[in-house]
């Protein structure tokens, strides 16, 4: 079985080719970074334009690089995401399913996080999955492929989120993610003792008020702009603050559930000093702890073709553009 995955949630136009026997054998992603630097976001309009431009492209080199134009079904992103981006996907997803004669799948662009490590070695069940993105930050407990309980998401900024907007504030330039990662390493993760949002009691996450913390640590300087290294040891503080609070709630999780398996996911779990914590306080808890490579962590269409493995596998196949409703990712039961 032969699938192509289309991915166009956000800023990214991507497409895949994954064998169910072989494995990956393509990954095609445009990014759109360049576009929405200067705006320090993503802006919705200039998105769904590029992906309109890229997404013809971006499919057939996806294809080309598979070695093969034989394709035994087509899978893209129906949610959540941006509605125009997801509409150019489903447009380009349905028409090709539509000329080739192969059944369409929709899948839950958080399941393909989950699912992202699969490509690279094996996820065994039941597990606690971590997925941490710029708009996403969700706990969850899977007992198997389709099998999904929400345990807790973020009630405000997503991890992603806050690292953007105190980059932001730092005036180091978008994404944050990466360079606040990079920064980190040069500081002090004590330097500032930023709170740790636990919120004892729910299994959601909270990052605003750490937010919050940073901008008023940088007001009491009185407009003084941090010079490169108390710019480091900032960066390294609150990293290490939002870090150890995903990766405590995680192992907690695990711990009351009685699962032995921890799966990381999202653009976030690219971040060098989560993935070293969770590997390494995983280990002392007894846990297997499996996430994928860097160059799978951010939005790809081969997790989306991962995932419709399994659905056609269970034969849960969208054959009439109807979104399947047990695959939207608030509805998923235990």
């Amino acid at each position: 079985m032969r699938v192509l995955g289309i991915e166009t949630s956000c800023d990214e136009t991507a497409a895949a080719v994954v064998d169910g026997s072989r494995g990956l054998l393509s990954n095609v992603v445009s990014s759109q970074l360049h576009l929405h630097r200067k705006f320090s976001g993503i802006v919705p309009e200039l998105a769904s334009r590029a992906h309109l431009q890229k997404i013809a492209s971006v499919i057939s080199a996806a294809c080309e690089e598979a070695g093969s134009k034989r394709l035994d079904a087509i899978a893209y992103t129906q949610g959540p995401g941006l509605m125009g981006p997801l509409l150019v996907g489903k447009v380009a997803a349905q028409t090709l399913s539509r000329i080739l004669g192969v059944p369409l799948v929709g899948v839950n662009h958080l399941e393909g996080h989950i699912f992202a490590t699969e490509l690279t070695e094996e996820l065994r069940f039941p597990l606690v999955a971590l997925i941490v993105s710029g708009g996403h930050t969700d706990l969850v407990l899977s007992r198997g492929p389709g099998r999904y309980r929400v345990l807790g998401r973020t009630r405000d900024d997503a991890a992603g989120e806050a690292f953007d907007k105190v980059a932001r504030m730092l005036a180091l330039g978008y994404p944050g993610g990466p360079v606040i990662d990079r920064r980190a390493r040069s500081g002090d993760p004590r330097a500032v003792d930023f709170p740790r949002p636990f919120m004892p009691g729910t299994w959601d996450f909270s990052f605003a008020g750490l937010k919050t913390a940073v901008l008023y640590h940088l007001q009491r300087r009185g407009g003084r702009k941090p010079e490169a290294q108390e710019t480091d040891d900032i960066c390294a503080a609150f990293q290490e603050a939002i870090v150890d609070t995903l990766v405590e709630k995680t192992l907690r999780a695990a711990r009351e559930f009685k699962v032995k398996h921890v799966a990381l996911g999202g653009g976030v779990a690219a971040n060098s000093r989560l993935r070293e914590m969770l590997a390494a306080r995983g280990i002392d808890n007894g846990l297997r702890v499996v996430m994928p490579p860097r160059g799978l962590c951010t939005d790809n269409g081969a997790m989306i073709a991962q995932v419709a493995l399994h659905r056609l596998s269970r034969r849960r196949v969208d054959k009439n553009f109807r979104s399947d409703p047990a695959m939207t990712f608030h509805s998923w039961g235990a």
